[in-house]
C-alpha cells in the first residue's frame, strides 16, 4: 500500500506541473511574404507601371499634338511688359522685336552647325528627348536639391517658347515634351532648327536669327557672316542679357571661345579656324536710335533678372508692370547734359570722352536718374557699373577721414603731419608744397596727400580697408595698402558704388543699398516682387556730420569749387594722372557729393587711354558738370538744409592778431622749362621767416583764379600745366603769427608751346562750365616707388614693417612684403588689373592728385589729385 501511495502522490505532481509548463510553440510558423504573394505584388506592379507608361504616352502625343495645334503660330498671348517712373508714369514698352522667317535654304550649315555644337549636340539623333541629357541634369538637380541644370533639347527649348505659361512646374515641363515629342512626329529636323532659329532670344527684346545678325553686325543676309559672328550668336542662348556683345563685349567673347572649342571637338571646324576666330575684337556700333529714358530701363531690366529671378524672356513676354524709382525730370537732365558735347574735353580723334552719373535718393536708396555713357544705345555698354576705374582723392574720405572720426582719436580740428616723408618705400607727394602740420578740414579742403597717407597709416590700412567696404565698395585683399588712400586700387570703382558710398554721409552715417526697381507687377496685376531694403548704420552720426562740414569748405572754397549750386553742397574731387613719363594730363576726373537732397557721382575720362588719349582738363570738368545737372534736377525739389547735431560745434576762428597792413610779395617772375614741362615761379621774400605763399592760377578760357598750391619757399614749379594753353599766375603772402594775407602780387603770364612749338586750340566748353583749374591739393604718388609695407598703428611707436622691393609703376611687386608693426610705412602701389571690356588702359600707372595719385594701368589707376589727382 505504500507503494501504492506513492505512485499516486507522484503521478499529482506530475500532473501540477504539466499545468505550469509553457505550451510549445508551433513548429510551422505563418509566412508574411509568401512567393504567391511576392508574385502578385509583381503583377500588379507591372500592370500598373504599365497603364501609367500608357497613361502618360497618351497624354504626351494627344496633349501635345493638341496643344501644338493650337499654339503652332504663338510666341505669347501677354500683354507687353510695361516700365513706369516713380510715380507711374508709363516711360516704357518691352515690344518684341522680329525680322521676316528666315528659311533653311538662307541659313548656312556652319550656322547651323554652331548652334547644335553648343545647345544640342545630339539634336539629330533623338526624338524630341535627350533621356541622357535628363538623366544627367537630374543627377544634378537632386544633389544640389534646386534646378540647376535643364536637359532641354533644341526641340524643347522651342517648345517652351510656343507654350503658353513660364510657370516652372512639372506640369509645364510635361507639357513642354509632349510638345517637342509632336514636334519631332510633325516636322523634319531641318524645319525644327529653322524653327527655333526664328524664335529664340538673343537679348533685350531682339527675336529670331536675322534681327539678331542686323543688330548685332549689320548683315541681313546669313551667309556673309563669317565664323566668329556666327559663334557670337550661338553663344547667346545661354544667357541673352550676359552674352550680348553690345553690353559685354568681353565676356561674349568669352563664352564664343566656348562654342568655337565645342564645335572643333565636334568636327564642323578646325583647330586653326577656331583659333583665327577667337581673338576677333566685337567693335561693331549699331546706328544710333534715340530713346527716352533707355538707359534707365536697361539697367531696371538687368536688376529685374539679377534680384528677382526673371529670365529677360520673361520679361520680354510675361506682361509684368515694372515701377522704377527714376524721376522723369532728373533723367531727363542727366540725357541732355550727356547730349551736350560742350560738356566734355574735345577728343583728339573720333573716340569720344566718355562719362557717367549716377543719382541717389539717400533717404531711402533709390536711385533718381542714372546714365552710363554719351550716344548710349539700347542694351549698350554702361558704364554705371560696368566700367571701373581710380577715384584719386574722391576715396580719401572713405578710406581715410572717415574711419579715422569714427576711432574717436580724430576730429574735424585734429592736426595731422604734412611733411613730406616716406612711409617705408612709399613716397607719396604734394602738389601745393608741405608744412610741418596742417587741420584735418584744411586738407581735406586743399586735397593735400601727405595727411590722407599718414592717417591711414596711423589709424591702421585694413581699418580703413573694411571701412570702406561697409560702404558698399569692391575691394580685393591686394588693395590693403597705403596708396588706397590716395584711391589706388587693382580694379577702381565706377559711379554707382562711389554715389552709395557717399550717400551714407549724407544720411547722418545710415546707407541703403541702391536700387531702381520699387515693384513688379504681373499681368493680373498681383505684386510678384517688392523692394525691401533696410538701413545699415556704417558710421556714427556724428562722423558723418564732420565729414559735411569739411567737405562743404571743399566746395565753398576748396577743390570744388565749380560744383557751387544755389543749395549747400558737400562733395570731393578726383583725379587720376596719366601715369606717363614727362605727362601731366589725366586719365580720369570726378566729383562726388550731395545735397540734403540727393547725392551723385560723375567721372570723365576715356574708354581706353593712353599716351593720345588723355584728359588736359581735371577735376574742376566734372565739378562743374556735377553742379550744371544737379542744380536742374532739383529744380521743383524744396531745398532742404543739412542737419545739425546738437553738442557739436565747429571753433570760430580766432580774430585777426592785427590790423596793421602787411607787405606783399614782389619780384614774380616766370619761366617755362621745355625739357621738365614744368612752369617755373620764383619771387622774393616777404620779411617774416615763417611766412607761407599761397600760389593762384588761372587758364586763359577761366574767368577766376584759383589757389594753385602753398609753400614755404620763393619758388614753385607747376607740372600740371597743359601743352598749348596759357596761364596766369600770382601769388599771397600768409602771416601766420598775425593770422593775415598780404595783397596780391603783380600778375606774370606764360604760353605753353604744344608739341609742334606752337599753341594749339583749347578744347570747346560751355561757358556756363568754367574749364577746370588746379586747384586741388595734394601731391604726386612716385610711381616708381612700389613699396612693400602695409601701414600700421602708430601711435605706439615701433620699428617699420618689412619693406617690398620696388617695381615699375603699376607692376605687381615681387615682393609685397607683410604688414609692418607700428610706424610701418607705405605699402605698395597697386598692382593694375585687366580693365573691364572697353576700358583697358594701354600702360600701367599710378594716380595723383593735387592730392594726387599715380594710376595704374587697368580701370584702376593709382590716383591723383588735381593737376596731379584729386
Amino acid at each position: 500500500m505504500a507503494r501504492d501511495e506513492m505512485s499516486r502522490t507522484n503521478r499529482n505532481r506530475d500532473r501540477e506541473t504539466s499545468t505550469t509548463k509553457p505550451k510549445p510553440t508551433s513548429k510551422k510558423k505563418k509566412k508574411f511574404l509568401s512567393k504567391k504573394r511576392v508574385l502578385w505584388t509583381l503583377f500588379f506592379s507591372t500592370a500598373l507601371a504599365i497603364f501609367c507608361a500608357l497613361g502618360g504616352y497618351l497624354f504626351i502625343m494627344l496633349n501635345g499634338e493638341k496643344l501644338l495645334l493650337e499654339n503652332g503660330d504663338k510666341l505669347t498671348i501677354n500683354p507687353t511688359t510695361k516700365v513706369y517712373d516713380r510715380n507711374a508714369n508709363l516711360i516704357g514698352e518691352l515690344s518684341l522685336e522680329k525680322s521676316d522667317p528666315v528659311d533653311r535654304a538662307d541659313i548656312p550649315d556652319l550656322l547651323v552647325n554652331a548652334f547644335i555644337a553648343t545647345e544640342d549636340k545630339r539634336f539629330r539623333e533623338h526624338s524630341g528627348v535627350d533621356l541622357w541629357a535628363i538623366g544627367r541634369a537630374a543627377v544634378k538637380d537632386i544633389a544640389a536639391r534646386s534646378m540647376v541644370e535643364g536637359g532641354s533639347t533644341i526641340t524643347q527649348q522651342l517648345a517652351k517658347n510656343i507654350f503658353l505659361t513660364r510657370d516652372k512646374t512639372f506640369f509645364r515641363k510635361a507639357t513642354e515634351v509632349s510638345i517637342a515629342v509632336a514636334l519631332e512626329n510633325d516636322r523634319t529636323k531641318d524645319d525644327i532648327i529653322t524653327m527655333y532659329l526664328n524664335r529664340i532670344n538673343f537679348g533685350g527684346t531682339i527675336y529670331g536669327i536675322k534681327a539678331a545678325s542686323i543688330r548685332y553686325f549689320g548683315e541681313s543676309d546669313l551667309n556673309k557672316l563669317d565664323l566668329w559672328e556666327m559663334a557670337t550668336l550661338a553663344a547667346m542662348p545661354k544667357g541673352p542679357s550676359r552674352y550680348n556683345p553690345l553690353r559685354n563685349p568681353e565676356l561674349s567673347k568669352e563664352r564664343r571661345a566656348i562654342v568655337l572649342q565645342l564645335m572643333a571637338e565636334q568636327g564642323y571646324i578646325t583647330q586653326q579656324e577656331r583659333e583665327e576666330a577667337a581673338v576677333v575684337d566685337y567693335n561693331y556700333k549699331p546706328p544710333e536710335s534715340k530713346q527716352r529714358y533707355q538707359a534707365f530701363i536697361d539697367y531696371a531690366i538687368d536688376e529685374a533678372e539679377a534680384k528677382f529671378g526673371l529670365s529677360e524672356e520673361d520679361l520680354n513676354i510675361g506682361g509684368y508692370k515694372i515701377y522704377t524709382t527714376m524721376d522723369k525730370h532728373a533723367q531727363q537732365t542727366v540725357e541732355d547734359a550727356f547730349a551736350d558735347s560742350d560738356n566734355f574735353e574735345k577728343s583728339v580723334d573720333d573716340e569720344l570722352v566718355q562719362g557717367s552719373m549716377t543719382i541717389i535718393n539717400q533717404e531711402n536708396g533709390s536711385i533718381v536718374a542714372l546714365m552710363g555713357g554719351r550716344n548710349y544705345e539700347k542694351k549698350g555698354y554702361s558704364r554705371v557699373d560696368g566700367s571701373r576705374r581710380s577715384p584719386g582723392s574722391a576715396f580719401k574720405p572713405i578710406v581715410s577721414y572717415a574711419p579715422a572720426l569714427e576711432t574717436g582719436n580724430f576730429s574735424m580740428n585734429s592736426t595731422l603731419s604734412n611733411e613730406k616723408q616716406c612711409f617705408g618705400k612709399y613716397c607719396p607727394n604734394n602738389l601745393h608744397g608741405y608744412s610741418s602740420s596742417i587741420s584735418m578740414s584744411d586738407a581735406i579742403q586743399k586735397s593735400e596727400n601727405i595727411p590722407a597717407v599718414w592717417l591711414l597709416n596711423e589709424i591702421g590700412v585694413n581699418t580703413g580697408f573694411q571701412f570702406a567696404k561697409k560702404l558698399g565698395i569692391g575691394l580685393a585683399d591686394e588693395d590693403k595698402n597705403l596708396s588706397l588712400a590716395l584711391g589706388g586700387m587693382s580694379k577702381g570703382t565706377n559711379t554707382l558704388e562711389m554715389a552709395q558710398a557717399y550717400s551714407s554721409f549724407a544720411n547722418g552715417g545710415e546707407m541703403r543699398e541702391a536700387y531702381a526697381i520699387k515693384s513688379i507687377a504681373d499681368k493680373d496685376d498681383e505684386t510678384v516682387y517688392k523692394a525691401n531694403t533696410k538701413p545699415e548704420r556704417v558710421m556714427s552720426e556724428d562722423t558723418a556730420y564732420q565729414m559735411t562740414e569739411m567737405m562743404q569748405k571743399v566746395v565753398q572754397d576748396g577743390t570744388g569749387k565749380k560744383a557751387k549750386i544755389n543749395r549747400p553742397v558737400a562733395g570731393k574731387t578726383g583725379t587720376t594722372q596719366s601715369g606717363y613719363s614727362g605727362n601731366s594730363a589725366n586719365r580720369d576726373v570726378w566729383f562726388v557729393g550731395y545735397t540734403p537732397e540727393w547725392t551723385a557721382a560723375v567721372w570723365m575720362g576715356y574708354d581706353k587711354p593712353s599716351r593720345e588719349h588723355l584728359l588736359k582738363n581735371s577735376s574742376p570738368l566734372a565739378a562743374a558738370f556735377w553742379g550744371k545737372v544737379i542744380e536742374e534736377a532739383l529744380r521743383d525739389v524744396p531745398a532742404k538744409s543739412f542737419p545739425q547735431l546738437e553738442n557739436t560745434s565747429t571753433p570760430e576762428p580766432e580774430p585777426s592778431a592785427t590790423t596793421e597792413p602787411v607787405e606783399a610779395v614782389g619780384g614774380l617772375s616766370v619761366q617755362y622749362d621745355e625739357a621738365t614741362l614744368t612752369v617755373n615761379l620764383s619771387w622774393q621774400a616777404v620779411p617774416a621767416a615763417d611766412a607761407e605763399y599761397r600760389i593762384f592760377r588761372r587758364e586763359s578760357a577761366e574767368a577766376d583764379y584759383s589757389q594753385l598750391m602753398t609753400t614755404n619757399l620763393t619758388t614753385a614749379g607747376d607740372i600740371s600745366a597743359m601743352p598749348g594753353m596759357s596761364y596766369e599766375y600770382y601769388v599771397i603772402a600768409y602771416y601766420p603769427e598775425q593770422a593775415v594775407e598780404s595783397g596780391p602780387s603783380d600778375t606774370v603770364s606764360v604760353v605753353i608751346p604744344d608739341e609742334l612749338g606752337t599753341p594749339e586750340p583749347e578744347p570747346t566748353i560751355d561757358p556756363n562750365l568754367p574749364t577746370p583749374n588746379p586747384d586741388e591739393g595734394g601731391g604726386t604718388d612716385n610711381p616708381g616707388n612700389n613699396g612693400g609695407n602695409n601701414g600700421g598703428n602708430s601711435n605706439n611707436g615701433g620699428q617699420n614693417g618689412n619693406n617690398g622691393n620696388s617695381g615699375n609703376p603699376g607692376t605687381p611687386p615681387e615682393n609685397p612684403g607683410t604688414p609692418g608693426g607700428p610706424n610701418s610705412g607705405g605699402p605698395e602701389q597697386p598692382a593694375a588689373t585687366p580693365p573691364p571690356a572697353t576700358a583697358v588702359p594701354e600702360a600701367t600707372i599710378a594716380p595723383v592728385d593735387p592730392g594726387a595719385v599715380p594710376t595704374p594701368d587697368a580701370a584702376a589707376a593709382l590716383p591723383s589729385e588735381e593737376p596731379i589727382i584729386q
